[in-house]
């Protein structure tokens, strides 16, 4: 799921005011006279002094632990740092690069495992653990299951995952690798929350899904980075390229492990973050040519992709008749979007150009507070438009009902779980990704190199989400250089319909497609389960268009 309350959860409190390049003292004081408007310049003074010196103790523990030096650093960036520090001092406070492991680990005996999996000579250091799972002994479905940990022996990092064979045909229908965001959300979230073949009802028990994606395909959930959900480890990881090589690892023990599964249609599909995990863990298993699976396509939904051309469209999102619902915050909070944004774009551009952590980070903080900011101190739901945030976290009742469900010792022990306690997001995870500079970095140019290796693409989006909203998602898949980047841009969408119902609409060129899905969240098979199953079923049929003309439902 979820670029979850995101990091503004954390640092949406502090004050969304927009600063020039440079801190303009102007109008900070009343009209004074003499000595006392002195005082008060100088005491100013003295703060930002202070706040320079601090940034460069700052900026040296953020150079020793990234590697990055700091002697040729813009001193335009060590000022923004600077400023940083002064504006969102709550945010810069808890600055992470990597954390402990929050929970007791209880390891399962050798013989617990069904199966071990390795293959040295072409992924080194890694191996598969196997647990066969008696569909019936948990009830969330009768289709043969596996779960287990991916290990990497060097590092201590081991991954969680849950596989569920179709129950139609799993000798021929496809594979699918589902990922949820975050960064830092399990993804049995989506397992249970929306597309697996249950969801967990407020007694704890599973309540069958009928329009569950393994109706017609095999679905692999995935518990990654490491520290995520039951995944754990002694480090940790901080960025969206390193997790790809692991994801890369456990899909090869994984198809060794299980051949039948190697010569069907294999896609990868996830959501929010996801929109930064896909592209890149698309590009890592196209650079290895010796790799014994395929890749058939990608579909991204509401993820967040390419900031420099979504972030503008918060603002429209929020506060025009063009996020096609109506606006949903006041005047003062828009003004306060639309004045910080240039500064957000500025900010943004700089960490394109250079991906450093020195400018990607400050780009998170400063773009978070001011596009995002303004809508979560309203208590909006920033996955649904609609909505005010339900007693929980993360703005769902229902989320608890499964963290709830996966901490029974039962269900622990039934998956071969080796943490003492499931969470559904680790915010510390989140922090480390943003604070690594990996939130604002440009994952568009990784969907480029996947449509130039021949490999299909879907986005798509629920057009009722603010945090990943389908505006900004349309601009950036509009915007993205490729061959046929003319062509789709200019193509006109065109309505999906169901039955006689509209459910969505979408534009494609070839083997790209942008669809907005009509009153969905950022979670489009929570809230539309049969337009997000008539939405795959089209697409894993070939129809990349989704017009369902090659549809067999």
């Amino acid at each position: 799921m979820k670029l979850s309350t995101l990091i503004a959860c954390s640092i949406a409190a502090c004050s969304s005011t927009a600063y020039g390049a440079a801190l303009d003292i102007k109008g900070l004081f009343p009209k004074q006279e003499g000595q006392q408007l002195k005082l008060d310049l100088d005491n100013l003074k003295q703060k930002l002094q202070d706040g320079a010196q601090k940034s460069m103790t700052l900026l040296d523990k953020v150079s020793k632990i990234t590697g990055e030096s700091i002697e040729n650093l813009d001193i335009n960036l060590k000022k923004t740092w600077a400023e940083m520090e002064l504006k969102y001092p709550e945010a810069i406070a808890g600055l992470e690069f990597r954390n402990k492991p929050k929970f007791e680990i209880k390891k399962k005996a050798k013989e617990f495992w069904d199966f071990y999996v390795s293959n040295p000579d072409k992924i080194s250091n890694y191996q598969l653990r196997v647990k066969k799972t008696d569909p019936l002994s948990l009830g969330v479905d009768t289709t043969k299951q596996y779960s287990g940990y991916l290990d990497d022996l060097k590092d201590d990092k081991h991954w969680f995952y849950w596989f569920f064979e179709s129950r139609n045909d799993p000798k021929n229908d496809p594979v699918i690798l589902w990922l949820n965001g975050g960064p830092g959300c399990s993804s049995l979230t989506g397992l249970f929350f929306e597309l697996g073949p249950s969801s967990i009802n407020k007694n704890l028990k599973p309540v069958s899904n009928p329009f569950s994606w393994n109706n017609n395909a095999s679905v692999i959930f995935l518990d990654q980075p490491v520290n995520v959900g039951y995944s754990y480890s002694s480090g940790s990881i901080s960025d969206t390229v390193a997790a790809g090589k692991d994801v890369y690892a456990f899909l090869e023990l994984f198809f060794q492990q299980f051949p039948e599964y190697l010569n069907r249609p294999f896609h990868i599909a996830g959501e929010s973050y996801g929109g930064h995990y896909l592209p890149a863990f698309a590009a890592e298993i196209l650079s290895h040519p010796e790799r014994s699976f395929n890749l058939t396509s990608l579909l991204i939904g509401n993820g967040l992709t390419d900031p420099l051309n979504q972030y503008p469209e918060y603002h429209t999102m929020a506060c025009s008749y063009e996020n096609g619902y109506k606006p949903v915050l006041d005047e003062e909070a828009c003004a306060s979007m639309a004045d910080t944004l240039p500064r957000c774009i500025s900010l943004i551009e700089s960490c394109y150009n250079t991906e450093s952590v020195f400018a990607c980070v400050p780009a998170s903080i400063y773009c978070n507070n001011g596009q995002m900011g303004p809508y979560q101190k309203t208590g909006k739901n920033v996955y649904d438009i609609r909505k005010m945030c339900e007693d929980n976290d993360l703005c769902y009742e229902g989320l608890q009902y499964i963290d709830d469900y996966l901490n029974l010792d039962e269900v622990k022990e039934k998956v071969g779980a080796e943490v003492d306690k499931y969470e559904s997001c680790n915010m510390d995870i989140n922090r480390n990704f943003l604070f690594a500079g990996d939130w604002m970095k440009p994952f568009q140019k990784d969907i480029s190199t996947v449509l130039a290796a021949d490999v299909p693409v879907l986005i798509y989006a629920g057009d009722k989400d603010f945090i990943c909203n389908w505006l900004g998602n349309h601009a950036w898949s509009d915007a993205l250089p490729w061959d046929g980047h003319k062509q789709f841009k200019s193509a006109d969408m065109v309505p999906l319909n169901f039955n006689g119902t509209a459910i969505g609409e979408a534009k494609n060129y070839g083997i790209f497609t942008f669809a907005r899905m009509y009153d969905g969240g950022h979670m489009v098979p929570y809230d539309q389960p049969v337009s997000s199953y008539v939405m795959l079923s089209r697409w894993l049929s070939g129809d990349y268009a989704l017009t369902g003309k090659k549809s067999k439902l």
